[in-house]
């Protein structure tokens, strides 16, 4: 792995989640890791008494983004945005909702600011947030309005599932099942996988990505047999990107997809709605897969699970996720800086 210059800024999430857990899990095993530096944004009063719940050796040294690099050998660089009160393992409280935003906020300001090189989240509660007014369907949609705020330009999100057997993008995200067919347009896939395939060349180092797009229907619609949208909208947005360069082919009957030599003939699979892309990827790599953030004008990764309420401060929690969202922020920005 080769390291970026500048460090990572690695948000706290939900601080009674698993997200305390595997950050000093990850960090005590830094060294036979191959860890990145990162810098922690959130309360560096819920990591040690994490920590000591977990009986994990750890120090903690508040500093700025410039000094991270050099603290993270010995000690675990935070920059402080306290939460305000005594946190309890698996005990959500929407009294964190406040500094779990502004640790996101000030993840992307760092790295658009160029003090750091890019955004690790740990894993948020939505339903705590929402109790706390939070306005957006997920971290996803979130990261989108912050980008735009900072740079004046909009920006349109695209949810990439990163593991080392496949990688999947749903096209709708965070909406109802039944309302997916009238959220897919032509123009939706065609923007998406335009996204895709850009992302994949510059921040995966993909010369020419291959792109297998799902029906949404079974047997991807039959000819209008089975439903009309894999006919009137998916196939048509192919052939368009197609002609606009890009390698991408279907609707292909998404029960097929998966297997060991489909995966083979693609780069990414493109899928209609929420759980017919995260099925696959969680199956085949529930521990090692990534939530990348393409489309944006900074780059963003995050462990591919919850905030694990249940689990967290006993010591069970697996880091695996995590260590891996850290290592391919760092291979990316790597790559962009030597691009």
């Amino acid at each position: 792995m080769t390291l970026p210059q500048l460090p990572l800024a690695l948000t706290q999430g939900d601080p009674a989640g698993i997200g305390p857990d595997i950050t000093v899990t990850a960090w005590s095993k830094r060294h036979e890791l191959g860890l990145p530096p990162f810098i922690f944004i959130g309360d560096p009063d819920v990591l040690l008494a994490r920590a000591n719940l977990l009986g994990i050796p750890v120090e903690v040294k508040v500093c700025e983004p410039e000094q991270a690099a050099s603290v993270f050998p010995d000690a675990l660089p935070v920059l402080a945005i306290p939460v305000g009160f005594d946190v309890q393992a698996g005990q959500p409280h929407v009294g964190a909702a406040l500094s779990t935003i502004k640790a996101i906020e000030t993840a992307v300001s760092l790295t658009l600011e160029k003090r750091v090189s890019a955004v690790v989240t740990n894993p948020i509660a939505k339903s705590v947030l929402y109790e706390a007014g939070f306005g957006f369907p997920g971290h996803t949609e979130f990261l989108a309005d912050l980008a735009t705020k900072f740079t004046g330009q909009n920006v349109t999100p695209v949810m990439m599932i990163a593991g080392p057997k496949l990688r999947v993008v749903p096209v709708t995200i965070h909406i109802p099942v039944k309302d997916v067919p009238g959220a897919l347009t032509e123009e939706l896939v065609i923007e998406t996988c335009r996204i895709i395939a850009a992302d994949l060349t510059q921040k995966f180092g993909i010369a020419a990505p291959r792109l297998a797009v799902a029906g949404l229907n079974p047997h991807a619609g039959e000819d209008g047999a089975i439903g009309t949208e894999d006919r009137d909208i998916i196939h048509p947005a192919t052939i368009q990107l197609r002609k606009d360069g890009i390698d991408a082919f279907g609707p292909l009957p998404a029960d097929t997809m998966f297997h060991d030599a489909a995966r083979k003939r693609y780069d990414v699979a493109v899928c209609m709605y929420h759980d017919q892309a995260l099925i696959p990827a969680k199956a085949l790599g529930f521990d090692d897969s990534v939530n990348v953030t393409l489309g944006l004008p900074f780059i963003r990764t995050s462990p591919d699970h919850g905030t694990a309420f249940g689990i967290a401060g006993q010591g069970i929690a697996n880091e695996s996720s995590l260590v891996a969202a850290l290592k391919m922020a760092a291979d990316i920005a790597a790559r962009q800086v030597t691009a």
